[in-house]
């Protein structure tokens, strides 16, 4: 009986470890947008960074369409490439490129920075510019 007990106890973590795995997109996303630790100290981006549905999957919001336009293979450079073209993917005044650098969802119109977008351009061109994102070679 304690054996049963055993298998059912590593069936739940086998199970809840897999839950809990992130797609290597959003992998990538994480290392490439420099995401910051949340709360349990996890670098973090969900789904609706790119997807409408919080669990991912179709259809994509703005955001997700440009990077879909831009995906030749290479995640990394798909990313990359919808930020350098410097669109408003949701129209709420901010480029994706500034909505990454401030940490706001560039496909969600109601997550916008809290700052003037020339001053977030400003500090974004002293940091370094779009290539921040650039994938590494």
């Amino acid at each position: 009986m304690q054996k049963f007990w055993l298998a059912i106890a590593l069936l739940g973590l086998l199970v809840a470890s897999v839950a809990v795995a992130r797609p290597p997109y959003r992998l990538q996303a994480i290392t490439q947008f420099h995401l910051v630790a949340d709360k349990n100290n996890v670098r973090t981006v969900g789904c609706i960074y790119c997807h409408v549905s919080p669990n991912g999957g179709a259809p994509w919001n703005p955001f997700g369409e440009n990077v879909r336009a831009n995906f030749k293979g290479n995640i990394s450079q798909a990313l990359y490439d919808a930020l350098k073209a410097n669109k408003d993917s949701d129209g709420d005044g901010y480029t994706d490129v500034l909505e990454v650098f401030a940490g706001t969802l560039p496909g969600d119109p109601n997550s916008k920075p809290l700052v003037d977008p020339a001053f977030l351009q400003q500090a974004l061109d002293k940091a370094g510019g779009v290539d921040l994102y650039k994938p590494a070679q």
